[in-house]
């Protein structure tokens, strides 16, 4: 595949015609990307970039080595920077999702309600877009993805990220013969009750914001990465927040239950799942905690031809019935670009809600919360998310992790208890809950006439 789309960049790039592409988010992968981007992506240009202070946006090109860069308000003043091959920086995000000289936005704010906003003009601009937004996708991504087949471009989740580097691993599985059963991530830490006190440290130390990394250790972000992956693949979840095995604590417990011979490799791990239940779900997806290789993603699939089996034994890959497939590594905004040369030049999707909503993320008490409260954002200190299937959030009514921001209690609620819409006052006005109401709708399972 990257054979193809480095050639590809490069006859573009001889050709005198790069894809013009623009940022929507200029926060610490989106600096990543402007960097990667302008220094080592031929036949590609970052040719705008919107942040909420501008000044993000010419941080990101300096960063890059870019300087006088062109501060633009106008939708005129953006298309005659492009068109003169002068970096444009602008607060307002609708300018680039309607100038005519950008092919594809690459998303990476992790804001839904915003993100929504940007990704419906986009696509109402036919503009392809790249979403580096798990949040946004696994909340509203299938309503999203009918808009944007029915202007004719291309919603997409990104390489480099883990639910990228799983649909890529995913397919090379399926593509070998093998039907893929099990689609994981590996963790290295897993608490659902750390906030953004208990992760200070560890985001001033990698230079990220404390929300974010609690997000990643509370287990909601890898909720909502799962989630895309499971609406991506038909795929489902065994129980409501995944199997979740955690061999930081549990390891010797693992080990007698299901009698692994375990080094400490996801390769030992596929002792873990009974294939006849993988089956009979259609497969799922999950996680485990303190395996290697971390923070690699996993694969595992199955074969029933005797002669194949045979074969991938010779391989060192074991007797089955899983084999276990992964990769070491995930290598966020180094990856970004080429998805959005896999979007514009091929119309090639590297993950998206192709098979319509099968798991959420909804909302869950991280603390006792109390009536009247006002809950705050994901990877603060109210709530965690966790997956759970579409079905069941759909008729228990359970609040959406995506849309919890903002919603103002009714009752108490326990810590560890799942919220319900019945339980929280929406705040009004909001497009993402009309998205939401109206994916609902459009993916309801058709009634069927009783029988007299």
């Amino acid at each position: 595949m990257l054979y193809i789309i480095d050639t590809a960049l490069k006859a573009r790039q001889e050709a005198g015609n790069p894809i013009r592409v623009a940022m929507i988010g200029a926060g610490f992968m989106g600096r990543g990307i402007a960097n990667q981007i302008v220094n080592s992506v031929p036949g590609m240009e970052l040719v705008a970039i919107f942040n909420r202070g501008v000044e993000g946006a010419v941080r990101a090109y300096g960063e890059a080595g870019l300087d006088n860069i062109r501060t633009v308000k106008t939708l005129g003043e953006l298309e005659d920077a492009i068109a003169q091959g002068v970096p444009a920086a602008t607060d307002d995000a609708m300018l680039l999702c309607r100038a005519e000289s950008i092919d594809a936005i690459i998303e990476v704010t992790g804001a839904i309600e915003f993100g929504a906003q940007v990704v419906l003009e986009a696509i109402a601009h036919k503009k392809h877009v790249v979403l580096m937004n798990a949040e946004l996708d696994a909340t509203i991504g299938p309503i999203l993805k009918v808009y944007a087949d029915r202007a004719g471009v291309v919603l997409s989740a990104c390489d480099g990220d883990q639910p990228g580097v799983q649909m890529n691993l995913y397919r090379f599985v399926k593509s070998i013969g093998l039907t893929p059963l099990l689609c994981g991530n590996i963790k290295g830490l897993q608490d659902p009750y750390r906030n953004p006190t208990t992760q200070e440290g560890f985001a001033k130390q990698w230079g990220q914001k404390a929300h974010m990394v609690t997000s990643f250790a509370d287990g909601t972000k890898i909720s909502f990465e799962q989630a895309i992956v499971a609406n991506a693949t038909g795929m489902t979840i065994a129980k409501r927040g995944m199997y979740g095995y955690d061999f930081n604590r549990n390891a010797d417990a693992l080990i007698e239950q299901f009698n692994l011979k375990y080094t400490g490799h996801i390769d030992d791990c596929t002792k873990l799942y009974d294939v006849d239940e993988l089956k009979s779900l259609g497969g799922i997806v999950d996680y485990v905690v303190g395996v290697r290789p971390g923070p690699g993603v996993f694969v595992f699939g199955t074969h029933d031809d005797p002669k194949q089996k045979h074969y991938l034994n010779l391989y060192k890959l074991g007797e089955g019935p899983l084999y276990s497939f992964y990769t070491p590594y995930h290598l966020c905004h180094f990856e970004v670009p080429l998805s959005v040369a896999r979007v514009v030049l091929f119309q090639d999707a590297v993950l998206a809600p192709t098979a319509g909503p099968k798991v959420d993320v909804v909302a869950t008490a991280k603390i006792d919360l109390k009536a009247g409260e006002t809950l705050d954002g994901i990877g603060y200190y109210m709530t965690y998310g966790q997956c759970e299937t579409a079905e069941i959030t759909q008729a228990q009514r359970l609040l959406p992790m995506g849309l919890a921001e903002g919603c103002r209690l009714k009752r108490d609620i326990p810590r560890d208890q799942v919220l319900t819409y019945d339980d929280v006052e929406i705040p009004a006005g909001r497009l993402c809950d009309k998205l939401r109401a109206e994916q609902d709708a459009y993916f309801a399972p058709a009634k069927v006439p009783a029988l007299i």
